[in-house]
């Protein structure tokens, strides 16, 4: 069969479909672009968490996730943190969301959850066991975990603030994590560092949580091989 000449619309329409596919092509599959001076990502860190974590009343780029993977590429440590700080949180809401957190298959996951537990005056007992399931369901899905430690204001008093806080170095010895003894050691009732209501870090004072979340975290991190 003798193919028909093509006329000069006919081939308008054939480039224009071409690029239309080319469009597509680009949307579906989009080239990889790597920062010249960024390492390519290769591992996780999940900051799984509550209010603390998500950064409530400062931008999402200065809270401690974001603080956290600036820290990481200066020092050339290819990994991505994602903040999957929920306000409001308790330990019992952190453990109904570990199955959602396991799909971003995270290498780490830095655990902060309690705070609003001893705020409310929840028992330590149910602090402490949902805690323990929580560390468990990351560490049979072979993610490593660091535990952040809380503390309550002393008005709830000796006894309870005891109870409390003795849960989170209890179940780091019991389940071999690394601890942040206090995650807002330095932060915590300081003018500038904490935001009006007391509680919450400033930018300012995110970027001390970081200072003292790093020694407990850079020995788990491994670089990635010279290139």
């Amino acid at each position: 069969m003798r193919a028909e000449p093509v006329g000069p619309q006919a081939s308008h329409v054939a480039v224009a479909w071409c690029a239309v596919a080319v469009s597509c092509a680009v949307a579906l599959f989009p080239p990889f672009v790597f920062a010249a001076d960024a390492p390519p990502v290769m591992n996780t860190i999940l900051a799984f968490g509550d209010s603390l974590t998500a950064g409530l009343g400062v931008p999402v780029d200065e809270a401690y996730p974001a603080r956290l993977e600036r820290r990481l590429r200066k020092d050339e440590y290819a990994y991505r943190v994602i903040n999957a700080g929920v306000s409001g949180e308790t330990t019992a809401g952190g453990l109904r969301r570990v199955d959602w957190a396991l799909q971003s298959r995270p290498d780490i996951a830095i655990v902060e959850l309690g705070a609003n537990d001893g705020l409310r005056g929840l028992s330590p007992t149910m602090t402490r066991a949902n805690l323990a399931r929580i560390i468990e369901r990351f560490q049979a899905a072979g993610v490593t975990v660091v535990l952040a430690g809380m503390r309550v204001p002393p008005n709830y008093g000796p006894e309870y603030g005891h109870a409390f806080a003795s849960v989170f170095p209890d179940l780091a010895r019991r389940y071999h994590t690394p601890l942040i003894p206090f995650f807002l050691e330095g932060v915590a009732g300081v003018a500038g560092l904490t935001q009006a209501d007391g509680l919450h870090p400033t930018s300012e004072g995110y970027g001390i949580v970081v200072e003292r979340i790093w020694p407990v975290l850079r020995p788990l991190l491994v670089k990635p091989a010279p290139r």
